[in-house]
């Protein structure tokens, strides 16, 4: 019996803005350790045997983000699904089970978010074997948080009291409870958090589906045959797709089978939903902060700080949220730090690029940083990885110049193919093609001036792309 670790990566995960946007959601973020979450996701997996690769489910605006952090792990063939459009965990779900009878048709699917944090990986370990003896027993099992508080931010699961080899039967899925039922849920001690974390065999969850929601399985079927190849990524067939339901699992089979086992996890879960939950479980000093990044505080309790960019320094302050990037700052009390998503909200209708992209960028062939930007000009920093490539391209309102700071730049400049070392440059006028090109195994960093009536990215004309962007309009 073979694992197939699908991995759930499609959220945008406004509630920790400003360091989680649209561009660069939290689940590609080093929030708790070393490791992007999304790394941390699958490296927990290591110790189990008979492990396959996982199957990735993600937006296509992130495709390079996750190609390139699984590689940084030595996780070389993973299956990238592309989502032309979010329509929720069923369908995703569903399609990834379609595609993992390719692989193996005996296998079993343990279904992941990559943004959980599981502290206690033994735990896990033990719980994930439960669950794959009772999916391959044909049952629908999920994982069952033993709740540590009255949390009313959780859907919860009741379950029998009849232990079947360290599972129970689930009796009802219910809603987020206010705080009343919450804790009469936990005094009864048969009730669990919904994690959103299932094992299951694949063709047991598409039969299953097929019954209780057959429109979903109906459109993912034919986004799946009609999927097409992508570099190293599979493009789910867009039409297809966008006919599913949009339903959560839960919703769509879940409540509905009475096929469905919970096995209870008690091993240090947390889906990190607001800043108050990274410093719940984050390192704490003796007065009870923590911290990231150059910070001096005096007087000050209980409160998180992310400083990124430059030092911030807090005097007689407690129970605060201060978050920091080079453009934008997110100061909150812990109590209110939910409610960043309504100023998101605020900043998505006023069309802000704050509430979806950072100052720093990054592209298939590395990234840029936007260190200065006035009218009808804006100063790059450009950070071409080793063999990286950025597309042959013109611009209607723009001009060029670009400086070598480090490394040895292949530029094109026209009909002209220009070798620059440090301290070399050369200018682009509007509307010449160009491209750049770092053919070396350093990296190559190259400050670009650009001027013009209009310096947006989506002014750029592609003509040749190695990353298969030519129809695409940002960089």
């Amino acid at each position: 019996m073979q694992i197939i670790p699908v991995i759930l990566s499609g959220g945008s995960g406004t509630r920790l803005w400003p360091l989680s946007r649209k561009q660069y959601p939290k689940q590609y973020l080093p929030l708790v350790g070393d490791n992007t979450m999304l790394q941390e996701t699958i490296l927990r997996l290591n110790g189990l045997g008979n492990l396959a690769d996982p199957i990735i489910i993600c937006n296509a605006d992130h495709r390079f983000l996750v190609a390139g952090q699984c590689q940084q792990i030595d996780i070389e063939s993973p299956t990238i699904l592309l989502e032309p459009i979010g329509r929720n965990t069923a369908p995703a779900i569903a399609a990834a089970a379609l595609q993992s009878q390719k692989i193996s048709n005996e296998a079993v699917l343990l279904v992941l978010s990559a943004d959980h944090v599981i502290q206690d990986i033994d735990a896990f370990h033990q719980a994930i074997k439960i669950a794959s003896r009772q999916a391959q027993a044909g049952k629908l099992a999920t994982f069952g948080i033993v709740p540590t508080d009255a949390n009313t931010g959780y859907g919860y699961i009741k379950s029998s009291q009849e232990n079947i080899d360290g599972a129970h039967k689930v009796e009802k899925f219910v809603e987020k409870p206010d705080l009343e039922t919450a804790q009469t849920y936990l005094e009864q001690g048969n009730y669990l958090w919904n994690s959103g974390m299932f094992m299951f065999q694949a063709d047991v969850l598409i039969s299953e589906l097929s019954e209780q929601s057959p429109n979903i399985v109906v459109s993912v079927i034919d986004a799946v045959t009609n999927a097409t190849k992508d570099l190293d990524f599979i493009r789910l067939d867009k039409q297809s797709f966008e006919s599913s339901p949009s339903d959560s699992i839960d919703y769509a089979l879940m409540e509905k089978s009475d096929n469905v086992v919970v096995v209870p996890l008690d091993a240090g879960w947390n889906d990190i939903g607001s800043w108050s939950a990274l410093h719940d479980i984050g390192t704490k000093d003796a007065n009870g902060n923590v911290i990231k990044g150059d910070v001096f505080m005096q007087d000050t309790t209980n409160t998180y700080i992310h400083a990124n960019g430059h030092m911030i320094a807090t005097i007689g302050v407690q129970d605060l949220i201060i978050v920091d990037t080079p453009n934008a700052t997110l100061i909150s009390t812990k109590d209110k730090s939910q409610e960043v998503k309504n100023i998101v909200e605020q900043l998505q209708r006023q069309d802000r690029e704050e509430q979806s992209c950072h100052r720093k960028v990054y592209r298939p062939w590395g990234w840029y940083d936007s260190i200065e930007m006035g009218k009808h000009f804006q100063v790059k920093r450009l950070h071409v990885k080793p063999g990286a490539k950025l597309s042959l391209q013109m611009h209607y309102k723009r001009a060029e110049h670009w400086v070598v700071v480090s490394g040895i730049a292949t530029a094109i400049n026209g009909k002209e193919t220009l070798i620059l070392t440090e301290g070399e440059s050369t200018y682009i006028p509007i509307g010449t093609t160009h491209a750049l090109e770092n053919h070396t195994d350093e990296i190559l960093e190259i400050i670009e001036v650009q001027s013009g009536t209009y310096l947006g990215e989506d002014d750029i004309v592609r003509f040749d792309d190695i990353y298969g962007r030519v129809e695409a309009n940002a960089g």
